[in-house]
């Protein structure tokens, strides 16, 4: 499977996809980790995704959202956007609205964190 088809696959069937420099145990980059606490706090069930083992990762994840920085947060297949975006929106409740909308009021009962490897072969 291309790279691009990966990243789509993520982005579609994950209800959380959150594409990081680094993993949850060791993130790379502080804007990566102040997305995965803003989601944590939310209760959010999330996907983490490494995108620096290869670089085609980033510049395709970047060419399907149009997003040009990392990290970015997929809620149910919608950009949500990156780290300032999602604390924002942490700050506000809006964050837990858009889970509880998009997943369903019980999100939370769904929590769990897990990472997807892509592929770069």
């Amino acid at each position: 499977m291309e790279v691009r088809e990966q990243i789509q696959k993520v982005i579609d069937e994950e209800p959380v996809a959150l594409f990081m420099k680094g993993t949850p145990a060791l993130y790379m980059c502080g804007n990566s980790g102040r997305a995965l606490e803003a989601l944590r706090a939310a209760g959010a069930p999330v996907t983490a995704v490494d995108i620096l083992p290869d670089p085609r990762f980033r510049q395709e994840l970047s060419a399907l959202s149009g997003w040009p920085t990392i990290p970015q947060v997929f809620v149910r297949g919608e950009l949500v956007g990156g780290a300032d975006i999602v604390e924002e929106l942490a700050e506000t409740g809006e964050l837990e609205r858009k889970l509880a909308d998009a997943l369903g009021d019980d999100y939370r009962a769904r929590r769990a964190e897990r990472v997807v490897a892509l592929s770069a072969a």
